[in-house]
C-alpha cells in the first residue's frame, strides 16, 4: 500500500498512539486477534520475541483524570480509563521507538502523535531521538511529526508551544474561528482576510500549525457544541475549505469521513463486523476530500507555494485575495450573485476556474468555465451565491501553445538490492525528473527496481542518478539514456 501511494506522489502519515493501551479492565481480544488478559499486561506486540508491557510499565495513577487544571494529573492519570504507559522509562521508550521505526521501514513517512498532551515533552523527545538513531543507522529518511495537543485557549495548563521542539502541532482553534466567520456567529468572512487570519489572531505560529476545518473528534462534538463546520453544513463547509487551502496559514489537513448520526456511529460495516470497502462516495462514505472545492484547492495551494497575500477586496460576506502573481481566490458567502471587476497580479492569459471545473494539464483544457485576465491583471467573472472562484498559474490556458509530449514511457531499470524496508528513486535533468526531488521506482524483484517516466519526448537524451530512500546518492558520474527506451543501470552506493 505504501509503495502504491508513493508511486502516486502520496505520502503516508500514521496516526499513532504512544501513551495509552486498552481501557477494558478485564482484557479482551483485538480486531487482529491479539489477546490481552488484563488491562495492565500485554503480550509481545512487535513479533520480535521480547515481552510487551507488564504491570510495572504502567503509571501509578490508575484512575481517570479528575483535575484538568493540573498538568501533572493530565499526563500521569488515565484518559477515558485507558491504561497509561510509563513513557519516562527506557524500556517503554524503546518499545515505542521500535514500533515507530518498523512503520518507517514499511514505508510510512511520518506520524500524527495522538493525545500528545498526555505525554511529557521530554518523554516524546527521548522517543524521537531513539527513532532518529534507528532510521539513520538504516539509511532511512527521518519521519515528520505533528502532535495532537488539544488547546482551546488561555488558562489551560498545557500549551502547544511546549511541544514545538519535537514537531508541529494541531491547531484546534482554527476550525472554531472559521466556523464563527462562515456561520456569522462571530463576524463575517471578510474578517478573515481583512485582519490577516493566522498567527496574528493568537493562534499557533504558521510554521508550526496543522489546522483543519474539522477532524474526527470535532465533527462529532458538533452534534452538541455547534462550534465547527462539518459536511452536514453543505456549501458553508466547502467554502471554509476553499479558504483554508487558499490562505497561507499552517499545513492544513482535510477531512474524509463516513456519515454519522450520533457520536458513536461506527464505520459502515459488513455482517461480520469488518469495515465495508469504499465503492462509492456521497452516501454512507462522505469522502469530503473528493469535493472539487477541496481537491482542486490542494492543486491551487501547491501552485501558489509561498506567494504572499495581496490584492485584497473585502465586503462583509464577500471577499477576495491574491497570492502574488500565482493565484487569486473569490468567496461569495451570500445568496446573491457577485459581479464586479477584480484586480489581481496575475499575468495576462486565460485561466481555468478550478472551483467550477478540472484542468487537464496534458490537453491544456478546462472542463468548466474559464477566466480571461487582461494585461493589467484585471478580470470580470460573476460568482454565484454560496460559491467561490479560484484561478492559478498551474491551470493557465492562455500561456501560449501547449508543449507537445510524445506518448510513451521511458523505463529505467535499476539493478540493486537495497535490503528490506528501503526504496529507490531517481533524479535527473529533464522534466518530469529534477535534481531537487526524486521519482519513485517500483520493486519488481530482490535486486530489480523499475522506474517508469512519462513525458520526456522520445529520442531526447537525459541524465539521471538513482538514490536510496531519496537521500543517499549513487556514486560515480551521472547515468545517461535516451527517452522512449528501456535503460538498465547497476549503480554503486
Amino acid at each position: 500500500m505504501t509503495q502504491t501511494c508513493e508511486n502516486a506522489g502520496v505520502k503516508i502519515y500514521a496516526d499513532v498512539i504512544v501513551n495509552h493501551m486498552t481501557g477494558q479492565d478485564g482484557g479482551g481480544t483485538g480486531s487482529a486477534g491479539t489477546t490481552i488478559s488484563t488491562k495492565y499486561r500485554s503480550p509481545d506486540l512487535h513479533g520480535d520475541g521480547q515481552y510487551g508491557y507488564g504491570y510495572g510499565d504502567f503509571g501509578s495513577c490508575r484512575r481517570d483524570i479528575a483535575n484538568w487544571s493540573d498538568a501533572a494529573e493530565i499526563r500521569d492519570c488515565e484518559l477515558l480509563n485507558l491504561a497509561d504507559l510509563r513513557t519516562d522509562t527506557d524500556y517503554v521508550r524503546d518499545r515505542i521507538a521500535e514500533y515507530l521505526f518498523q512503520l518507517v521501514r514499511n514505508g510510512v513517512d511520518g506520524f500524527r502523535v495522538d493525545a500528545a498532551k498526555h505525554v511529557r515533552p521530554a518523554d516524546l523527545a527521548a522517543v524521537k531521538s531513539k527513532v532518529s538513531a534507528k532510521t539513520a543507522a538504516a539509511g532511512l529518511a527521518a519521519p515528520y511529526y505533528y502532535q495532537e495537543v488539544w488547546y482551546e485557549g488561555a488558562g489551560e495548563p498545557i500549551t502547544p508551544a511546549e511541544y514545538f521542539a519535537i514537531g508541529d502541532t494541531n491547531e484546534f482553534r482554527a476550525g472554531t474561528e472559521l466556523a464563527k466567520k462562515f456561520k456569522n456567529t462571530g463576524g463575517t468572512v471578510s474578517d478573515l482576510v481583512g485582519h490577516d487570519y493566522g498567527s496574528g489572531w493568537g493562534l499557533i505560529p504558521g510554521d508550526r500549525a496543522v489546522p483543519f476545518v474539522d477532524n474526527h473528534d470535532t465533527q462529532r462534538d458538533e452534534l452538541t457544541k455547534h462550534h465547527v463546520l462539518t459536511y452536514k453544513d453543505g456549501a458553508l463547509y466547502k467554502l471554509a475549505n476553499v479558504f483554508q487551502l487558499g490562505w497561507p496559514y499552517g499545513t492544513p489537513v482535510v477531512m474524509s469521513s463516513f456519515a454519522f448520526t450520533d457520536r458513536d456511529t461506527s464505520p459502515p460495516r459488513q455482517s461480520n463486523g469488518d469495515t465495508r470497502p469504499v465503492t462509492s462516495c456521497g452516501g454512507e462514505w462522505v469522502c469530503e476530500h473528493r469535493y472539487r472545492e477541496t481537491a482542486n484547492m490542494v492543486g491551487f495551494r501547491n501552485a501558489v507555494g509561498s506567494a504572499p497575500v495581496g490584492d485584497k477586496w473585502i465586503n462583509g460576506n464577500q471577499t477576495a485575495w491574491g497570492r502574488g502573481d500565482k493565484g487569486y481566490v473569490v468567496i461569495n458567502r451570500t445568496d446573491g450573485t457577485l459581479s464586479r471587476e477584480f484586480d489581481s497580479s496575475l499575468p495576462a492569459g486565460v485561466y481555468c476556474d478550478v472551483i467550477d471545473g478540472d484542468f487537464d494539464a496534458n490537453a491544456g483544457t478546462c472542463s468548466g468555465r474559464t477566466v480571461s485576465v487582461n494585461a493589467d491583471g484585471r478580470f470580470t467573472a460573476p460568482v454565484a451565491g454560496m460559491d467561490a472562484l479560484a484561478i492559478h498559474a498551474g491551470a493557465r490556458l492562455g500561456a501560449g501553445p501547449t508543449p507537445t509530449v510524445t506518448p510513451g514511457v521511458t523505463t529505467v531499470r535499476v539493478h540493486y538490492d537495497t535490503g528490506y524496508g528501503n526504496s529507490i528513486t531517481i533524479r535527473g535533468d529533464t522534466a518530469p525528473l529534477s535534481w531537487s526531488s526524486g521519482l519513485a521506482c517500483v520493486n519488481k524483484a530482490a535486486a530489480l527496481w523499475e522506474c517508469p517516466i512519462q513525458g520526456i519526448p522520445a529520442g531526447r537524451t537525459f541524465a539521471f542518478k538513482p538514490l536510496i530512500n531519496d537521500s543517499r546518492w549513487s556514486t560515480g558520474p551521472d547515468h545517461t539514456g535516451t527517452a522512449g527506451q528501456t535503460i538498465d543501470v547497476t549503480p554503486a552506493f
